[in-house]
C-alpha cells in the first residue's frame, strides 16, 4: 500500500499527502519550508484564463522515474501541478510509496519551496490531487492545512513537486482551533547535515524555537489566534515522530478502505 508524505519547505518541515502532462523525472525532495516568509496572504488576480505549462528535471529518489506538468499561471487559482508515473497520472498522496529506500526514512512531496511566500498544497479533493495555490474569499493564501506536516531543515531549497527521501528528527504537538496538528521536523537524507543530524537533540536550538515560533504566529495576520502547543511546548524525539507518522498512515489505510468518511476528500476510491 502507499501513501507519501506531504511537506512543504522553509527552514524546516514533512507533510503529506490533473491534468495536462508534460514529463520530468523526479525524486522526492524536500528542503527547509520558508515558513518565516508564508505568513502573509497576497493579492492577485484569481482567475486569469492564461495557461502555462513547464517542464523541469528532479533525479529520482525511488525505482521509478515521476513527472510532473504545470498548467495555469502561476500566483493565480488556475494554477496546478500534476503527477504522473510513465503514462500514467497519479496521485502524490496515494500512489508514492511512504517508506524510503533506507530504514527510518520516508518520502515526501514538496508543497511550499524554500523561501517562497505562497501557500501550496495538495488539492485533497481534486481528482489525482495536484499541487494549487489554495484560495480563501477570493484571495490567495500563503500556507497550508490537511496532511501532516513535515519542516525539512536540510541546507538546500527544493523544488514544488519533488519528491524527498526524508529521516524524521522530532515532532512538535501544535494545537490549532483546540485540535491537535503534528508537525515533524525532518532532514533530506542525501543533506550534507544529515549524517550529523540524528535525533531532535542534534537539532540546534534556534531552528526548534524560530519553527516553533513560526508556527505559533503565521495565522495572526488574518486576525486569528496565537496557536498552543501541548507536551509542554517541547519538541519530541525521533522515535515519536516515527510512531505520529506510522498512526498518520494507519488513518490513511482506513480512509482508503472507507472505514473512515471520506465526504469531499478523493482518495482514488470515490
Amino acid at each position: 500500500m502507499t501513501a507519501s508524505l506531504l511537506f512543504r519547505q522553509s527552514s524546516s518541515f514533512l507533510l503529506k499527502q490533473s491534468t495536462t502532462k508534460k514529463t520530468t523525472t523526479m525524486k522526492f525532495t524536500a528542503a527547509p519550508l520558508a515558513l518565516l516568509a508564508l505568513a502573509t496572504p497576497i493579492t492577485t488576480s484569481a482567475w486569469s484564463t492564461a495557461a502555462v505549462r513547464s517542464v523541469r528535471a528532479v533525479p529520482a529518489t525511488i525505482l521509478h522515474g515521476y513527472t510532473t506538468a504545470t498548467t495555469g499561471e502561476s500566483a493565480t487559482e488556475s494554477f496546478r501541478l500534476s503527477f504522473a508515473e510513465g503514462d500514467d497520472t497519479i496521485s502524490p498522496w496515494h500512489d508514492i510509496p511512504l517508506k524510503g529506500n533506507a530504514d527510518g526514512t520516508y518520502n515526501a512531496v514538496i508543497e511550499i519551496p524554500k523561501m517562497t511566500k505562497a501557500k501550496m498544497e495538495v488539492a485533497t479533493k481534486e481528482p489525482n490531487n495536484p499541487i494549487a495555490q489554495d484560495m480563501k474569499k477570493g484571495k490567495l493564501l500563503l500556507r497550508d492545512d490537511d496532511p501532516i506536516d513535515v519542516v525539512e531543515i536540510g541546507s538546500k531549497a527544493i523544488a514544488m513537486g519533488s519528491v524527498t527521501e526524508v529521516k524524521p528528527l522530532g515532532v512538535i504537538a501544535m494545537i490549532d482551533d483546540g485540535e491537535l496538528d503534528w508537525k515533524v521536523i525532518a532532514i533530506a537524507t542525501d543533506d550534507e547535515l544529515a549524517k550529523e543530524y540524528n535525533d531532535i537533540d542534534d537539532v540546534p536550538d534556534a531552528v526548534k524555537d524560530g519553527i516553533r515560533e513560526w508556527f505559533r504566529w503565521y495565522k495572526t495576520p488574518d486576525d486569528k489566534p496565537l496557536n498552543g502547543f501541548g507536551f509542554d511546548e517541547k519538541w519530541l524525539d525521533a522515535k515519536n515522530a516515527n510512531e505520529v507518522i506510522e498512526e498518520t498512515h494507519d488513518a490513511w489505510k482506513k480512509l482508503r478502505s472507507g472505514e473512515i468518511e471520506a465526504g469531499k476528500l478523493w482518495t482514488g476510491k470515490n
